[in-house]
């Protein structure tokens, strides 16, 4: 059963990317897609697995589409018609440029610009990697009756706003890919984030922002933007074992195992790294110089072989590309690590707007106790910790400035 649920896992998202171009209506799409995988699992283990699955489940997914539309009686008369011939007339399996350019379709209209982020990021984990209501509401951390509003409020817009299935054109697919790529890569940090105490069941996050990072890689192959997001993510992603000790606390980068790393992840990152580089020698793109930071601690052999010096110099690169507040923290911690506490500390003293921001806190905390300020430090902290939901980041404080 776990063999055919796999099956079922991997073919569903190709086959409700076309039924959803076919109908031009997400709602009736997945409806039809879940009706079709619930008789698969009861059919095929009687009958054995078809020769081609994805075959099979468009047939019947289309069967059950026309069913629905027949039971419909709010829908008008001609939209109704439409599609029942559109339905009628597709053909039992598509050729791969179709259901590449289906699949492409369906993860743009995810990740809309003119749905809000929270909603891309609930809708790609329901529609593009197919978990239930309940497991997108249990991993976003927001009751299931929420979510399910925050679900239906995302397909009203999209229905309203007339946004259509379409891949972007040539002059907006730059644009438009760097936010899906922004889009996986916050379902990917929601992996990691450490708001609760189930961080291990939220690896499952992380686990498939990682495959909608392959996918759009095999699906727009030579894009550094989708390089570098991958790769930034395989070398975070390398690191999943060493992040937390049994107890659930968190282990400090520097602190980490390193053999625990998982290595052949990690050869992988690097090189998506040096080829999101590449592909983007002209104007750096941001992903690609994020995924070079991540790649010079794959490199070191332990913390204290760090290339920090170069690690600084990168975000010199990404400063420019992004001077948020939150690069400009990150980096001025990376200027700690090379040696310059003290600079450090006042890169961040003098940033502006994260006066809420734990990590801004917890930073200058850090800094304030490398530099002998302990009472100082401690006030950061107790700050910082009035500043997270998280049990393992407030243990870590208490640690690190009892």
């Amino acid at each position: 059963m776990r063999g055919l649920a796999e099956v079922l896992r991997r073919e569903r998202r190709q086959v409700l990317a076309s039924l959803t171009r076919l109908t031009g209506n997400l709602d009736l799409a997945e409806d039809a897609v879940q009706e079709a995988s619930i008789i698969a699992l009861a059919t095929w283990p009687r009958t054995g697995l078809p020769p081609n699955p994805r075959a099979w489940l468009i047939v019947a997914a289309k069967h059950r589409a026309i069913d629905e539309l027949r039971r419909e009686a709010a829908r008008p008369g001609k939209e109704k018609e439409a599609i029942t011939l559109a339905l009628h007339q597709a053909p039992d399996d598509f050729p791969v440029g179709v259901l590449r350019d289906d699949q492409l379709r369906l993860i743009f209209t995810c990740c809309h610009p003119a749905l809000a982020p929270e909603a891309q990021v609930a809708l790609s984990l329901r529609v593009l990697c197919g978990l239930s209501v309940a497991e997108v509401a249990g991993l976003l951390l927001v009751p299931e009756a929420t979510m399910s509003k925050r679900l239906t409020r995302a397909r009203g817009k999209i229905a309203a706003a007339g946004i259509r299935y379409r891949v972007p054109d040539a002059a907006e697919l730059p644009e438009r890919m760097r936010q899906v790529a922004t889009t996986v890569f916050l379902l990917f940090t929601e992996g990691y984030a450490s708001r609760s105490a189930g961080l291990h069941e939220r690896r499952q996050l992380a686990e498939e922002a990682v495959r909608l990072g392959r996918l759009l890689v095999a699906l727009l192959p030579g894009e550094a933007v989708l390089e570098g997001l991958l790769a930034t993510m395989l070398l975070q992603h390398s690191r999943r074992e060493a992040r937390f000790d049994a107890a659930g606390d968190i282990v400090l980068l520097a602190d980490q195992d390193r053999a625990r790393w998982d290595r052949a992840l990690a050869a992988e990152g690097v090189t998506r790294a040096a080829e999101a580089i590449r592909l983007s020698s002209v104007v750096p793109e941001r992903f690609a110089v994020v995924a070079a930071i991540a790649a010079c601690h794959a490199l070191a052999a332990d913390a204290a072989a760090t290339d920090w010096r170069s690690i600084v110099a990168w975000y010199d690169v990404l400063v420019v590309l992004d001077p948020s507040p939150v690069v400009r923290l990150n980096r001025a911690a990376a200027v700690a690590e090379s040696g310059e506490a003290a600079l450090a500390l006042a890169e961040v003293e003098a940033l502006t707007g994260l006066e809420g921001y734990f990590w801004w806190h917890a930073s200058r905390a850090e800094l304030l106790r490398r530099l002998g300020r302990r009472e100082e430090a401690s006030a950061a902290a107790v700050v910082a910790a009035g500043l997270t939901e998280s049990a393992a980041q407030r243990r870590l404080l208490a640690r690190r400035y009892p």
